[in-house]
């Protein structure tokens, strides 16, 4: 039988109470593992025998390994590949931002530089969104709660991660379970990420939307709405005809009672499919009774696998104009990160991977 994870909070959690051994050893553990790439289990000081014992037979320190590591041309995005135990293969994405940069009201703003970590929640994607890359691959399988630790794990030896966006390969709330369970180990001790520098994209599954906010307060939630009206919905998101526009308008309605938070509506532009000023219309329309902040983002290209293009900068900014103008909507346009390395909004993909990093390597 395969070894867990031992950022697998349930499974070490359940097998330490089983052996009697104190859980409050296990955040001790994890940090040991985070700060030390190569050791033994007995190399952890001060540890009852029988945990180095239950360690040693049951567990490995990390079950996935950083395959290959991309830096873009940028200067500030870092692509990893990493490949899992059953020898399947993720992505995630380091994006660096000085977010002290410019002014606010005429004064310096606050802040530094922070780095942001997009992690994946699944191989694949059964949504099968006809503009991302990763939907392309079809459905694999879910990761563990502890393989979507592990990509912070690794990610936080290249860079101090601040932000965490569930914005990677795969639908997060299809893996609902690992997903919850990852971010409580994320927000806990030793790496103790606020709640509120996460942040969990979803194509509007209905029903866990209604669960997430009493499980894991204090999220954001981003959702990928691409649309203001069904029948465009689901022309470029197959998945959108189990979840109606007005069904998930009303979910998100609910959600914004509960968490009195913003909502994060992700709004991928396509050139002649959603970019024309009656769809902004409609946008605004359907979000001005939401506190919302809307994202256009620019389309990526992803080689053969899409008949779509990105919208022009003129129909982008008039898109945000409408929106900003007439509604009163924020809105802001997504500065793309890592295009030249596939890593932007809508690349990630694991078919030849190897090949990929393997010819990227050798440019």
């Amino acid at each position: 039988m395969a070894l867990k994870s031992v950022f697998d909070s349930s499974v070490i959690r359940a097998e330490f109470d089983k052996a009697g051994i104190n859980t409050r050893f296990i955040p001790l553990i994890w940090k040991y593992v985070i700060q030390n790439p190569d050791f033994n289990w007995e190399d952890i000081p001060s540890l009852p025998s029988s945990a180095y014992t239950l360690l040693g037979a049951k567990f490995k320190t990390l079950t996935s390994v950083v395959d290959s590591v991309l830096e873009s041309n940028d200067g500030v995005t870092t692509k990893l590949l990493i490949k899992l135990q059953n020898g399947a293969f993720v992505e995630c994405v380091i994006m660096r931002y000085d977010s002290s940069l410019g002014k606010l009201n005429g004064k310096p703003r606050p802040g530094g530089p922070r780095s942001t970590l997009c992690v994946s929640s699944q191989v694949g994607c059964k949504m099968g969104c006809t503009f991302c890359a990763t939907g392309s691959m079809g459905f694999k399988n879910n990761l563990s709660s502890g393989e979507i630790v592990e990509q912070l794990v690794h990610a936080s030896r290249l860079s101090t991660i601040r932000n965490i966006v569930f914005m990677g390969m795969g639908e997060p709330l299809n893996n609902y379970s690992a997903l919850v369970e990852a971010i409580r180990t994320m927000t806990a001790s030793p790496f103790q990420i606020s709640p509120r520098k996460i942040t969990v994209s979803t194509v509007g599954i209905i029903h866990a939307i209604t669960k997430l906010h009493n499980d894991v307060p204090n999220l954001n939630l981003a959702v990928s709405l691409h649309a203001p009206v069904q029948d465009i919905r689901c022309k470029i998101m197959p998945a959108a005809r189990a979840f109606p526009l007005e069904k998930l308008m009303n979910a998100l309605q609910e959600y914004q009672k509960k968490s009195q938070q913003k909502i994060f509506i992700e709004y991928i532009m396509l050139d002649g499919v959603n970019d024309e000023e009656q769809q902004a219309h409609q946008l605004g329309k359907l979000l001005e009774t939401f506190q919302v902040v809307v994202n256009l983002i620019p389309f990526n290209p992803i080689g053969s696998l899409s008949q779509f293009t990105t919208s022009t900068n003129q129909k982008v900014i008039k898109f945000q104009k409408i929106l900003r103008g007439i509604y009163d909507i924020r809105t802001t346009v997504r500065k793309e990160m890592g295009q030249d390395i596939s890593g932007a909004c809508g690349q990630l993909v694991a078919v030849d991977l190897k090949k990929f990093y393997v010819d990227r390597r050798d440019d």
